[in-house]
């Protein structure tokens, strides 16, 4: 009797760890707001929540892109600079008298464009991802600084600025038209991974290119697509930044493109390629999100805050080895 209680304790016990390995994400997001409620009260408000979700936004839809690269075993840092690009383009034309529409559409084509070209450089210039990506990074924050000549540019003025203010301003039913972006952005990135023929392309080409080349899948259109999505993304938070800011700075984005790749890493993608979820990512986002806004209630100075960061997506990248050499 008493071993087979001692039998169904242990079993049961495995079956706890178990679960909690599988939602590690979800288990470091729940630790995160359980501590934050203990140590600051205004933590749960609605306004609090608000801005966590708002701010979350941004890095969020980048992220979503930027799963998908690492996905296939790639990586894009050249988002933060296709950012600024493009929101410094949406600017120029709004502030010139181009109808918001246009001018949002001119920019996601834009961003959409430098994205085909990564994955140009990459799938047929045969450039590994980091090399490829660093380099577009450099060229377009050389440009962007040459566009803006040094300087911010305000979308007021125009006939479209109000319309255009509202994508980073407005509410809908008293939430933020970003937070509602992010969540299509996440939807239709769940379903492009989970129920289309693409998605399963992208996880097989992260697990073994060389099989899923000989298996008849053309790879390099696997590549052109993710690099593309990960630029119109990349365009679209840029859009969002400015709408929001009301001006475009020839510094946007700097740095983004690390605290997208720790919201992918901390959602659980792999960096070696084929595994991921974007569910995770969206959790990895708001671990990221909760944590600037815990270390901001905190009142911890900026440059501590970037040592937390840096700790968190160290310690994030050495599970990650640890349980694929566990495998």
């Amino acid at each position: 009797m008493w071993i087979n209680l001692k039998l169904k304790s242990n079993s049961n016990i495995q079956f706890f760890k178990s679960i909690l390995l599988k939602n590690k994400p979800l288990v470091v997001l729940l630790i995160l707001c359980i501590v934050m409620s203990i140590l600051n009260e205004r933590f749960w408000t609605w306004g609090n929540i608000i801005t966590v979700l708002r701010q979350t936004s941004i890095n969020a839809v980048i992220a979503t892109g930027m799963t998908f690269a690492i996905l296939i075993g790639g990586i894009d840092l050249s988002v933060g600079s296709v950012l600024a690009i493009c929101g410094a383009m949406a600017a120029s034309m709004i502030s010139s008298g181009v109808d918001a529409p246009l001018a949002i559409l001119v920019s996601l084509l834009l961003g959409l464009g430098i994205g085909l070209v990564n994955g140009l450089l990459i799938s047929k210039g045969r450039l590994q991802p980091f090399i490829a990506t660093l380099g577009t990074m450099t060229l377009l924050r050389g440009f962007t600084l040459v566009y803006t000549q040094g300087k911010p540019i305000s979308t007021s003025g125009g006939i479209g600025s109000g319309a255009f203010s509202e994508i980073g301003k407005g509410y809908l039913f008293y939430i933020p038209i970003p937070i509602y972006i992010m969540m299509i952005v996440f939807i239709i990135a769940y379903y492009v991974l989970r129920h289309l023929r693409m998605g399963r392309y992208i996880y097989s080409l992260g697990s073994n290119e060389e099989a899923t080349m000989y298996s008849g899948i053309k790879t390099d259109r696997v590549k052109l697509f993710v690099y593309s999505a990960s630029g119109f993304l990349a365009a679209l938070a840029g859009i969002i930044v400015t709408a929001r800011l009301g001006s475009a700075q020839p510094t946007a984005g700097v740095g983004y493109e690390l605290d997208a790749i720790a919201a992918v890493v901390l959602g659980g993608t792999s960096m070696s390629g084929g595994i991921g979820t974007i569910s995770g990512t969206v959790i990895g986002a708001l671990i990221i999100g909760l944590l600037n806004n815990a270390l901001n209630l905190l009142q911890v100075p900026s440059y501590y805050q970037d040592v937390a960061k840096g700790v968190v997506i160290l310690i994030a990248v050495l599970l990650d080895r640890k349980q694929k050499a566990s495998r």
